[in-house]
């Protein structure tokens, strides 16, 4: 088999999906405008996730989080 087409089959599903995401954006940025990307938290599964963040919302900063915090507050909860 060929190398260049082995390398073209190889890198063709990410190019594909590559496409998709552009694609994707494309269509949200015509329909909703502008965006602003940022980390959210979310407390009942302690995870954190990249979303689009509303005009008055801000994003979430790792410097300021203490997970110890979230952790102790989690157990008196649930005493």
């Amino acid at each position: 088999m060929d190398p260049r087409l082995l390398a073209a089959l190889i890198l063709s599903p990410f190019v594909l999906v590559f496409v998709y995401a552009g694609i994707h954006e494309l269509r949200r940025f015509k329909s909703q405008g502008r965006a602003q990307y940022g980390l959210q938290y979310d407390e009942e599964t302690g995870t954190t996730h990249v979303t689009a963040l509303a005009e008055e919302d801000d994003g979430y900063d790792l410097e300021d989080f203490d997970p110890n915090a979230v952790n102790t507050s989690e157990t008196e909860k649930a005493d």
